[in-house]
C-alpha cells in the first residue's frame, strides 16, 4: 500500500493535524495519528477549542473543580485549553525529540481581543509558556500591526511562536523581518538559539474564497477563468521570499549561532469550494522546509489518493506572477483582498473567543448547580 503521506514528509512537508479535543487525546487518536499518519504536530484556535468544549462531557469534572473554586470564566478557559494543550505536548514529545526540536509542535493562541495591543500580547504569551510548561509549545500571535512587535519582544524572551492570519506577502515579510529581529534580540540576551522555534502561518482557502467572489461578481469569461488560482499563487510567491530571506547572510549569522528557520506553514487547507480537488491545498504547495496543518479530513484524503510530486512550488513563480497579474487586468484589488482577509479573520476568531467565553460560563454554572450543560 502506497503510503502518501510519508512520501510527503520525505518532501519536506511535515504533516500537522489542525484540531484538538480531549476526546482526541484520551482516546489516544492524536497519538494514533502520529504513529500512523505521519502527524508531527498539531495547531489550535478559538474555533476549535469552542467546538471541543461544547461537545465533549470529559471536561465535565474540571468544569465542577473549577466551579467549586469560583474561578472567574477567562481564567477557567485557561485552565481547560492549556490542560488540553499541555497533554497534547506530551503527546507529540517523540517528534520534537527525534526531529530535533523541528516538529512536535502543538500551539495555543493568546486572546484575539488583544490583537491590536502589542504589551497584552506579549504579557499574555509569556502567560501562556508559563502555563503549560512545555519546550514543544508554539504561542500563536497574529500578524496585525500590533502583532508585529509582540512577535519580536516575545521570540527576544526565548519563547517560540507561531504567527498566525498571515495573508499578503507584504505582511509575510514584515514577519520574517520580526522574526530575524526576534532571534537577534534573543541571542543577544543569553537564549539558546537552538531551542527557539517558529513558523509563519500562511492562510491559503481564504484567499480563494474571497477573490472567487469578486471574480464572480465581475462575471466575465476571463474572469471566471481565473477562479481558484489566486491562493496557491500567493503561497507560492510567499515561499520564494522566504528562500531570498533564508539565504541572506543575517540569516546565516544566526543559523550560525543554532537558529532554526522560521518555516512557512500552509493554513486554512481544506477546500471551501467542493468544485475544487479536496486536496489541492496540499498538492500544489509541496516544498522542502513547508508545514502543512490540516483537518483531519484532509490528512486521510491524503492518505487515500493524494499525488506527491517533489517540488510543486520553486518552479511556478513566473507563472503565479503571472496569475497576479491577470487577476489585476480583470479589476481585483489584491490589496483590498488582504486586508478584509486580516480584518475579517481578527473578528473571526474574536467572535469564536466570545462563543468559547459563553459555553464554559454556561458550563460552570451548570456545574456549580450539579447540573450537565446542554
Amino acid at each position: 500500500m502506497t503510503d502518501r503521506l510519508g512520501e510527503l514528509t520525505a518532501a519536506g512537508v511535515a504533516v500537522w493535524l489542525d484540531d484538538l479535543s480531549r476526546v482526541r487525546l484520551s482516546s489516544g487518536g492524536l497519538d494514533q495519528l502520529r504513529r500512523e499518519k505521519h502527524v508531527a504536530g498539531v495547531t489550535t484556535n478559538p474555533t476549535i477549542f469552542a467546538k471541543a468544549l461544547g461537545d465533549a462531557a470529559e471536561y465535565d469534572w474540571q468544569l465542577r473543580d473549577l466551579a467549586t473554586r469560583g474561578v472567574e470564566v477567562e481564567e477557567a478557559v485557561r485552565m481547560l485549553t492549556t490542560y488540553d494543550v499541555r497533554w497534547a505536548c506530551d503527546v507529540m514529545r517523540p517528534s520534537y525529540d527525534g526531529s530535533a526540536g523541528v516538529d512536535g509542535r502543538v500551539s495555543i493562541e493568546v486572546d484575539p481581543r488583544l490583537a491590536h495591543d502589542s504589551d497584552k500580547t506579549v504579557a499574555e504569551a509569556k502567560a501562556l509558556w508559563w502555563l503549560v510548561d512545555r519546550p514543544n509549545l508554539f504561542i500563536k500571535i497574529p500578524a496585525t500591526e500590533a502583532g508585529l512587535p509582540a512577535i519580536t519582544a516575545t521570540l527576544a524572551e526565548g519563547i517560540s511562536v507561531n504567527v498566525t492570519l498571515i495573508f499578503g506577502l507584504d505582511r509575510y515579510s514584515q514577519v520574517m523581518e520580526a522574526f530575524l529581529a526576534g532571534l537577534e534580540q534573543a541571542k543577544a540576551n543569553g537564549h539558546d538559539l537552538s531551542t527557539i522555534g517558529s513558523v509563519a502561518s500562511f492562510f491559503v482557502s481564504r484567499v480563494d474564497s474571497e477573490v472567487d467572489k469578486r471574480l464572480e461578481k465581475i462575471g466575465s469569461a476571463e474572469a471566471k477563468a481565473l477562479r481558484g488560482k489566486a491562493a496557491v499563487a500567493n503561497a507560492q510567491l510567499a515561499y520564494e521570499r522566504y528562500g531570498e530571506v533564508f539565504s541572506s547572510a543575517r540569516w546565516q549569522a544566526l543559523a550560525d549561532a543554532g537558529a532554526h528557520p522560521q518555516r512557512p506553514l500552509w493554513a486554512s487547507t481544506s477546500t471551501k469550494n467542493p468544485d475544487y480537488r479536496d486536496v489541492i491545498y496540499v498538492e500544489q504547495l509541496i516544498a522542502p522546509g513547508t508545514v502543512n496543518t490540516m483537518p483531519e479530513s484532509v490528512v486521510h484524503a491524503y492518505a487515500d489518493h493524494g499525488e506527491t510530486q517533489p517540488d510543486t512550488i520553486t518552479g511556478a513563480y513566473a507563472a503565479a506572477r503571472e496569475v497576479f497579474d491577470q487577476l489585476l487586468a480583470v479589476g481585483v484589488d489584491l490589496s483590498d483582498v488582504i486586508a478584509t482577509l486580516e480584518q475579517e479573520g481578527v473578528e473571526k476568531f474574536e467572535a469564536s473567543w466570545q462563543e468559547l467565553l459563553d459555553g464554559v460560563r454556561a458550563s460552570l454554572a451548570a456545574a456549580g448547580s450539579g447540573e450537565r450543560s446542554a
